[in-house]
């Protein structure tokens, strides 16, 4: 491992340097180069099939397969993207966001972490894993899937998933945008949360009005939306929806000792993970933890409504404007979550009122996997033997398409990252810990080789 180190780190650092940020439609030129960036070193790495897919509204994605010599092996689709967040407010980097720096035993730039140094990673993995064994093939049939539009919500995966479905078919999903607890604690994630997110407007006349003409005498939108974003939530931050907790499955008593087991500081968790919080919240009877990896949410990400500028403009807005977001966890769904949603918003439209809700997309719905699932048990040991210490388990309280990429390949989907909650992933200064990059190229090389186990094999391919 430690030979292919500095070319790894070189490779990272190129692909870095593309700034293919696919929210942004002046950068989609660089998704295709990024795309084929990646093709062109699986290539030189030998994968016998290469191909970019970029037909159709999608942005490009990279599909590869390396079969197995034995047949019976099983086979492993790799899920990850490489598209990346925009860098705004760019004044707050250190240095140029897609000039890649190495500081220490860290590579700052956007895209180090989330989600090109994980796919890299497993690059390397695979040719540590043909190294270590002798073989000219890896010990499963290894599919890699990276997509270009993971991080403005994978609108069109559905379809590139079912178009190519012959290609993608496969017996087990490993998803590799996903962290690790703490550097000093190895974890295993085993869910995420979904999301939906939603535009609630409250509209009451055509226009802005004189606030010393009307004021008193009409509905003032504004008003009424601040009394709904308040009605959100009871004095015990849970939320107000009818029904919304009633398909929420509860963490069990392991996985509850599991979280309480691993370690947390409050403090330092607010001042690199919270935004500089003051404070802990939520839900009483559950720890922190468990609020961000187990518990559903509603939040309110934005208000707009009326003047906003400089200075004061005395009126009665004609509408205004929340955006609200619910992360989900199993086994909510985000379609009666929307249906829960416009109920309580018709009950919290005042007369005088006329109200919208506008849904971004369909939603991301939650996964999860039992700890002592045979492929979640192969990952641990995997990464038991890289880290060379006990892992735990763990969840992520962000969303992705697992859920998506489970149901349509009808098979189990297990998390192999090596990244950390406080990369600064979405955030200026974005950066990844390089010698825990090696350490998951090292936990991939093995699981190839346990994976193809008889006993492990038989259980997956049955």
């Amino acid at each position: 491992m430690a030979a292919l180190t500095d070319s790894f780190v070189a490779r990272l650092c190129e692909w870095v340097r593309i700034p293919s940020i696919g929210v942004d439609p002046r950068h989609h030129a660089d998704v295709h180069e990024s795309a084929g960036w990646l093709r062109d070193r699986l290539r030189e790495d030998g994968w016998p099939e290469v191909e970019v897919w970029d037909h159709g509204p999608a942005l490009p994605a990279v599909f590869a397969c390396w079969p197995a010599e034995d047949p019976r092996a099983p086979t492993v689709l790799v899920y990850g993207h490489h598209d990346v967040q925009p860098v705004d407010p760019v004044e707050r980097w250190d240095h140029p966001p897609f000039e890649p720096v190495i500081s220490g035993d860290e590579l700052l730039g956007r895209g180090a972490s989330d989600d090109k140094g994980q796919v890299a990673m497993h690059l390397l993995g695979l040719k540590a894993h043909l190294a270590a064994t002798g073989r000219s093939a890896p010990a499963v049939t290894l599919k890699l899937f990276v997509e270009g539009e993971e991080e403005s919500g994978s609108p069109h995966l559905r379809k590139l998933l079912e178009d190519h479905e012959d290609q993608l078919s496969c017996d087990l999903v490993v998803f590799t945008d996903t962290a690790l607890h703490e550097r000093d604690a190895p974890t295993v994630n085993t869910g995420q949360r979904g999301v939906l997110g939603a535009e609630v407007t409250f509209y009451g006349g055509t226009d802005d009005v004189h606030s010393g003409r009307a004021g008193g005498a009409i509905p003032n939108p504004a008003t009424a939306l601040a009394k709904l974003v308040a009605a959100l939530h009871d004095d015990d931050h849970r939320v107000r929806l009818e029904g919304f907790y009633d398909d929420v499955r509860e963490p069990t008593a392991q996985e509850r000792e599991d979280y309480a087991s691993l370690p947390f500081d409050e403090e330092r968790w607010l001042a690199n993970n919270g935004g500089g919080a003051r404070a802990t919240q939520g839900e009483p009877g559950y720890t922190t933890l468990e609020r961000i990896w187990v518990r559903p949410t509603a939040e309110v990400n934005g208000i707009s409504g009326g003047y906003t500028g400089p200075g004061f403009k005395t009126i009665i807005p004609a509408s205004a404007t929340a955006k609200i977001s619910f992360r989900l966890v199993p086994d909510q769904h985000p379609d009666k979550v929307a249906v829960q949603l416009r109920e309580f918003v018709r009950e919290h439209t005042p007369p005088g009122i006329r109200s919208e809700v506008g849904l971004r997309g369909e939603g991301v719905p939650p996964y999860a996997i039992r700890p002592d699932d045979p492929a979640n048990e192969a990952v641990v040991e995997a990464m038991s033997l890289a880290f060379d210490e006990p892992v735990r388990f763990a969840r992520a309280g962000g969303s992705g398409p697992a859920a998506l990429l489970q149901a349509l390949a009808g098979v189990p989907l297990v998390y192999l990252g090596a990244t950390l909650p406080d990369d600064r992933v979405h955030a200026p200064n974005e950066r990844v810990v390089v010698p825990l990059l090696l350490k998951g190229a090292e936990a991939a090389a093995h699981l190839w080789r346990i994976l193809a186990q008889a006993d492990i094999a038989k259980r997956l391919t049955r």
